[in-house]
């Protein structure tokens, strides 16, 4: 995949900016002013050195690369990592379609909307996203998928708070009554979710420099990579084992902020 062309200075959102070293090469990320949980708790952390050793233990190519498990500093070849961080989550701070998952987006990890339906962040865990080049029948469909996942979410909603009407309605055997609510609360949701497209300069950024689109919504980006995606490509294209961890270990060696 060809790297993205930077942004101009001009264009970059305001907020402070940090030099990753890594064993592979460095990194440089600026920190959104409008997720400030997360900026400043990752402030916090590189401050204290909580990052210096830890390992890239998650690596797809064409997806992402992760980081920021404190578990997997001294940790064998045979370790299962991707769980460790410090004894807390960040509420979620997710500003979709301000922030998206374009080439080069910083976001936090997290565990999944089944344990999670609040979609905190992981205290310490991050990615940077790689993704991959679509086209517009691909985002279409991706965009068609969220909306039907939207909706979905908001008719479970609609039939918890109506489960006693609904226990009624099946206890009585009234299978017409039952259908009838069935279609109000399909119209309520339609109405409260409608089908919405892609806005236009994230649909360009998906086609022309890529990203991972399909995790936009659930999962907070609060960064963006300013220079040093070689450095990601590097961590990228390293062979995985098991688990996707690269088979020869690579560290962030340490982190620095360089502009507050």
């Amino acid at each position: 995949m060809a790297t993205a062309t930077a942004q101009k200075p001009a264009e970059l959102p305001a907020g402070p900016v940090v030099d990753i070293k890594t064993s592979v090469g460095d990194i440089k990320v600026k920190l959104y002013d409008d997720t400030p949980r997360h900026r400043d708790n990752f402030l916090k952390l590189v401050k204290d050195g909580y990052y210096n050793g830890v390992l890239f233990h998650r690596v797809i190519k064409d997806f992402m690369v992760q980081t920021g498990d404190p578990g997997s500093v001294n940790a064998d070849s045979t370790a299962m990592l991707g769980i460790g961080g410090p004894d807390y989550q960040i509420d979620a701070e997710i500003l979709y379609p301000k922030h998206y998952h374009k080439y080069g987006a910083l976001a936090a990890a997290r565990t999944g909307d089944d344990m999670n339906p609040e979609r905190k962040s992981s205290g310490s865990q991050f990615y940077i996203v790689t993704g991959r080049k679509y086209d517009d029948h691909h985002i279409d469909g991706m965009a068609y998928r969220q909306t039907m996942d939207k909706r979905q979410a908001y008719f479970r909603e609609l039939c918890r708070k109506n489960d006693s009407k609904i226990r009624e309605l099946m206890n009585s055997g009234d299978k017409e009554a039952q259908e009838a609510l069935r279609m109000e609360l399909i119209k309520e949701t339609e109405a409260a979710v409608p089908e919405e497209s892609m806005p236009e300069n994230i649909r360009a950024d998906y086609k022309n420099i890529g990203g991972t689109p399909h995790l936009d919504g659930a999962y907070t980006v609060f960064g963006e990579v300013i220079s040093g995606m070689d450095t990601v490509e590097k961590i990228q294209n390293a062979p995985t084992g098991r688990a996707d961890r690269p088979k020869e270990d690579i560290r962030i060696i340490s982190m620095k902020i360089v502009k507050k």
